[in-house]
C-alpha cells in the first residue's frame, strides 16, 4: 500500500507538468481549431531559460520561473504572428504542416545555439527546495510540493482569467463563433495572440519545473512530453480547460503506475494506446460532446 501511495505522489508531480502543457494545446485548439505541435518546444525553451538563469545569472527558483514564463510568452506571440496568422484562412493541412515545421525549426535552432549536449540543472542543496518529508515509508520531496503548488496556483489564475476577466470573455466568445465575436467589436487577432501568450507562459513554467524535478534537459526534451500532453488534452476533451487538467493528471498517473508495477519500456506504448482507445470509444474525450458537422 505504501508503494502504491508513493507512486500516486510521483504521478501527481508528473501529471502536473503534463496538465500545464496540455492547457496550452487545448486553449489554442478551442480558439482557432489548431493543434500547435510547436507547443512542446516552447516548454523546452522554458527549461533552457530557467537553466541559464539559475546557472549563469545565479537567480533563485522563483525569479527564474517568472523570467522563463515571460520569455516563453513573447515566443508564443511571435510564433502566432509569424507562422500562423498569415495562414488564418488557409486549409487546415497547411497550418498543421507549418506547426510541424515550426517545431523542427525551434528544436534544431536550439541545438545549433546551445549544442545537443544534455545539460544538468543546478542541484539545490540548501534551503526549502532541498528538503524532503517522511510519512511512514513514503517520501515527499519539497520539489514535488512546489510543482503541485505552482501548478495549482497557475491553474486557478487561468480559470480566473478565462471566467472573470474581459479578455477571458473575449476568448470564450471567439471560441464559440469567431465571426459573431468580431461583429460584436471583439478584436479577434488580439484575443488569439493572448491565448498563445497564456498557453506559452504555462508551458515555460512546466519546463522549469521539469528541469528542477528531473535535473537534465536537452533540445529534444519537448517532443515526447508534448505528444503526451496532447494525448492528455484529447483524453479530457480537447478545447475544454478542465478536461486538459484532468487528462494531464490521469496520463501522469498511468505512466507512473505502469513504470512502477509493470515495465517502464511500455509506459509510452500504454499512453498512446489510451489515445487510440479514447478515439474509438469517445472521440470527443471525457468532458467533450459529440457534435455533427454539416457538409
Amino acid at each position: 500500500m505504501e508503494q502504491f501511495l508513493q507512486q500516486i505522489i510521483n504521478g501527481i508531480s508528473l501529471g502536473s507538468i503534463y496538465a500545464l502543457i496540455a492547457l496550452g494545446y487545448t486553449m489554442v485548439y478551442g480558439i482557432i481549431n489548431l493543434i500547435n505541435f510547436a507547443h512542446g518546444d516552447v516548454y523546452m525553451i522554458g527549461a533552457y531559460i530557467g537553466y541559464y538563469c539559475m546557472t549563469f545569472l545565479k537567480l533563485g527558483f522563483l525569479p527564474s520561473l517568472v523570467i522563463a514564463m515571460v520569455i516563453c510568452t513573447l515566443l508564443g506571440i511571435a510564433i502566432e504572428k509569424i507562422a500562423y496568422k498569415p495562414l488564418r484562412n488557409s486549409p487546415r493541412i497547411a497550418v498543421l504542416i507549418t506547426a510541424i515545421g515550426v517545431s523542427l525549426f525551434i528544436e534544431y535552432a536550439t541545438m545549433f545555439i546551445v549544442s545537443a549536449n544534455v545539460r544538468s540543472y543546478p542541484q539545490i542543496t540548501e534551503g526549502l527546495l532541498a528538503q524532503s518529508f517522511k510519512v511512514g515509508n513514503i517520501t515527499i520531496t519539497a520539489q514535488q510540493v512546489i510543482i503541485l503548488v505552482v501548478t495549482v496556483i497557475l491553474m486557478v489564475l487561468l480559470q480566473f482569467i478565462v471566467k472573470k476577466t474581459r479578455i477571458g470573455k473575449a476568448m470564450r466568445a471567439v471560441s464559440l463563433d469567431k465571426d459573431a465575436a468580431e461583429l460584436m467589436g471583439i478584436n479577434v487577432n488580439t484575443t488569439i495572440s493572448f491565448t498563445f501568450a497564456l498557453g506559452s507562459a504555462l508551458a515555460g513554467a512546466a519546463g522549469v519545473l521539469v528541469g528542477l524535478y528531473y535535473s537534465s534537459i536537452n533540445p529534444f526534451m519537448g517532443v515526447m512530453p508534448g505528444l503526451k500532453a496532447f494525448v492528455a488534452a484529447v483524453f479530457g476533451g480537447i478545447g475544454i480547460i478542465p478536461g486538459a487538467m484532468v487528462g494531464g493528471y490521469c496520463i501522469g498517473m498511468v505512466e507512473v503506475l505502469v513504470s512502477g508495477y509493470g515495465n517502464s519500456k511500455f509506459r509510452d506504448a500504454v499512453v498512446f494506446a489510451i489515445l487510440i482507445l479514447i478515439l474509438i470509444v469517445k472521440p470527443a474525450g471525457l468532458f467533450g460532446k459529440n457534435t455533427r458537422e454539416k457538409v
